[in-house]
This record gives C-alpha cells, sequence and structure tokens, in this order.
C-alpha cells in the first residue's frame, strides 16, 4: 500500500467522526425532555419522550434506504441529503407549539430520524471498508464520538435554552442553532467520504490474510432469510432497553432524587461514558469476539437496572455512568457482529435492517419508562418496575446470544 492511500483512508474515518459527534445531539434528550413536556405536551412526559423514540426508530428507516442509495450512487451524496432532512427536521421544529403538538413527532423525530439514518451506518460502513481487519476498533472510534457528542453539546445547549428564555422557552430558537451545526457539518464531511476501490480492497485481504476473516457479503434478500438475522434483531431489541430509558430520563430521575443544581451532571455521565465503552469495548470485541462482548454487556446491564432506584445522592451519577458504559459498548459491537456475519459489501443497508430492533427497543423503552415516570411523578421509586423489566430484557437477551453462538458452531 503506497503512502498516499495510506494517509488517505484516515479521510474518510476522521470525516465520519466529525459527523456522527454531531449526530450525538440526538443522544442529550434528557435535556430537552422537562421544557418540551411542559410547554408542548401539558407535562405529558410519554407523548414528549415519544419525539425522541421515534427519531431512533425512523433512523432504522433512513439506514435501509440510505445504505441502498449508498451503494447505488455513492456514499458522499447520501450523507449530503441526510445532513439537508436532518436539518430541515430540526429546523421546523422549531415552529412546533402546544396547539400543533403532533409536529414535534413528525420533524425532530421522524425527519430528524431519517436524516441521521441517512448519515449513521453509511459513515460506519465506508470506514469499516478502509480498515477490515479492524473493523470493530474502528466502528468504536466511529460511534465514540457521538457518544461524545453528547459531551460537548450539552453545556452548549444548555447555555443556549437559559438564553433563549430557559426551559419551556428556549428549546425552539436552540433546535435553529442545532439545525445549522447539522447542515454546515454534514455537508463539509461528505466531501470526503469515499468507499475504497475493488483494487484497494483485493490488495488488503492478501496483505492482512491472518488479521481478515472471510466472510459471504449477503446482499439484504438473502440476508433476510437467515434465522441469524432475526435472532441479532430480537437481541438488539431487548438489549437497548436499560441504557435507553437512562438516556432518556437522566436528567429527571437526579432531579426527583433531589439533584436539582447538579442533574445535567447525569446528562454529562452518560454521554461520556457511553463514548467511551464505544471505543473501549469496540477495541475488546477485535479480542475475544462479538458475541462473547455482547453477553458480558448485557449481564452488567441486567444487574445495574434493578439498583437504579435504590441508588441516593451522588451514587446515581456513579450508576448512570456504568449504564451508560455497558450500553455504548453494545452500540459500538453490533455494527461489528453484523458485518461479521453478513459481510461488509452491504453492509449499510443490512445493517439498516439491523437496526430495527433497536428501533422498536427505542419505541417501547421510552413508552415503559414515560408511563412510569407520569406514575412516579417526583417518587422516582415508583419507576422501580420499568428498570426491572429492562432488566429481564437484558437477561433474555443473554439468552438469543448463546443461542447464536450454538448456530455460529453449527455452521
Amino acid at each position: 500500500m503506497d503512502t498516499m492511500t495510506s494517509r488517505a483512508r484516515f479521510y474518510p474515518v476522521l470525516a465520519a467522526i466529525a459527523i456522527q459527534l454531531t449526530l450525538g445531539i440526538a443522544y442529550i434528550w434528557s435535556v430537552f425532555q422537562t421544557g418540551v413536556a411542559n410547554s408542548i405536551f401539558g407535562g405529558d412526559n410519554a407523548a414528549a419522550g415519544l419525539t425522541f423514540s421515534l427519531l431512533l426508530a425512523t433512523l432504522t428507516i433512513g439506514s435501509v434506504f440510505g445504505g441502498k442509495l449508498a451503494v447505488r450512487y455513492s456514499t458522499r451524496l447520501v450523507v449530503f441529503i441526510g445532513g439537508i432532512i436532518l436539518s430541515a427536521g430540526f429546523f421546523l421544529a422549531s415552529f412546533v407549539t402546544a396547539a400543533n403538538s403532533w409536529l414535534l413527532w413528525i420533524t425532530y423525530g421522524v425527519m430528524g430520524g431519517i436524516g441521521m439514518g441517512f448519515t449513521y451506518s453509511t459513515t460506519i460502513a465506508c470506514a469499516q471498508k478502509w480498515f477490515p481487519h479492524k473493523k470493530g476498533f474502528v466502528t468504536g472510534i466511529i460511534v465514540s464520538a457521538l457518544g461524545f457528542g453528547g459531551v460537548v453539546f450539552t453545556p452548549i445547549v444548555e447555555r443556549s435554552i437559559i438564553h433563549f428564555g430557559g426551559a419551556g422557552f428556549g428549546e425552539p430558537k436552540t433546535f435553529i442553532v442545532l439545525s445549522v451545526v447539522f447542515l454546515v457539518v454534514c455537508s463539509i464531511g461528505s466531501i470526503f467520504l469515499k468507499n475504497p476501490s475493488g483494487e484497494y480492497m483485493a490488495k488488503y485481504a492478501v496483505s492482512n490474510a491472518s488479521a481478515v476473516k472471510i466472510v459471504k457479503d449477503y446482499t439484504p434478500s438473502e440476508m433476510l432469510k437467515k434465522p441469524q438475522f432475526y435472532f441479532i434483531v430480537f437481541s438488539y431489541m431487548l438489549a437497548c432497553m436499560g441504557g435507553l430509558m437512562m438516556i432518556g430520563f437522566a436528567k429527571p430521575i437526579a432531579v426527583s432524587k433531589g439533584l436539582v443544581e447538579t442533574a445535567t451532571i447525569g446528562v454529562l455521565a452518560i454521554s461520556m461514558f457511553n463514548s467511551l465503552g464505544r471505543l473501549l469495548w469496540g477495541l475488546i470485541s477485535d479480542k475475544i469476539g462479538r458475541k462473547n462482548t455482547i453477553i458480558i454487556l448485557l449481564t452488567g446491564n441486567a444487574i445495574l437496572s434493578l439498583f437504579v432506584t435504590a441508588a441516593n445522592g451522588y451514587l446515581i451519577y456513579v450508576l448512570i455512568a456504568l449504564i451508560g458504559f455497558f450500553y455504548g459498548g453494545l452500540i459500538s459491537t453490533f455494527p461489528s457482529l453484523t458485518a461479521d456475519t453478513f459481510g461488509a459489501k452491504h453492509m449499510a443497508t443490512n445493517y439498516g435492517f439491523v437496526l430495527l430492533g433497536f428501533g422498536a427497543g427505542a419505541i417501547i423503552s421510552s413508552q415503559i419508562a414515560g408511563t412510569f415516570k407520569n406514575i412516579a411523578a417526583d417518587d422516582v421509586t415508583l419507576m422501580f418496575p420499568a428498570f426491572v423489566i429492562a432488566s429481564c430484557c437484558a437477561a433474555a437477551g443473554i439468552i438469543m446470544m448463546f443461542v447464536l453462538k450454538v448456530m455460529a458452531k453449527r455452521a
């Protein structure tokens, strides 16, 4: 591999990191949760939380169509279009009021999710192709940027909301600011996104034959006929429950624990450790295997979810951080598991289909957590059943992973 090509392969990765960093704004929804719930949805936490879960759910739709368009046209074009859709969704969300509250689900939720989907899996797939022998590590770096975006943008968004009038008043203009950020970063970043040539892939496979596992490249239609696909999708749905509940409600939970003045620390904690988990567990999965890594992560979240309501004082921030750490590892490992199982060629589209499990989990988890938060009001202990459900789902996901391990051995 010549020096110029060696340098050039880092450009798509750096562009993907920048884009994913801005997409991390989606993971600070709990900063908006209380203000939006009170000002637009009449105090209904479940209805407000549905906005966040719709964004994550429609991200799967955007990933499927974005992946197909990237194969037909180019990753560069798809990411550019995705940035426009995402930016437009946030811009239009700034005009939503209590009189037309459902429009927030369409703008921030559906448009935001589709725009994110166009950019999310396509950037991951592009970077993986440049480093096929280190899929877990490269994926971990990229999606950790998404998690770290929460750390970067939480204080910025908090100050923006305060600057524009405070909770319940400052969110609309903050949406406009974020729409500009999405448009600029995705437009510039898309310029540097390009898939490697077939010649590069062939040379790389030969020079790294001992490190690169040769996997058949399944088309989406072929993948949909494999039972492994359905086990991965269902396990993904179960795996993300606890993490998504905490991401969407980290700040309200901290407030209900009496930590009003420092509640934003909960958002920063889960964002920072979410990012760290994505990076470290992606690297670990290259060493011990994707399924073994997911089993460890699910075991951690199954145990931690049971202590959410029991943790008092600043211990709640430690618990929030640990849940984010394990959740982040799941998000960085499932893309690599998909590529390992079904190949890299159609990764963007195939992972879009796998994300259907994540989308379903997002909707289910937000409604469970939102419903119990409405019941709990200021008594967070009444949310305990929601996290028991999350723990049971993680346990079921562990079983699914063991089934996949048996299937792999038989194959």
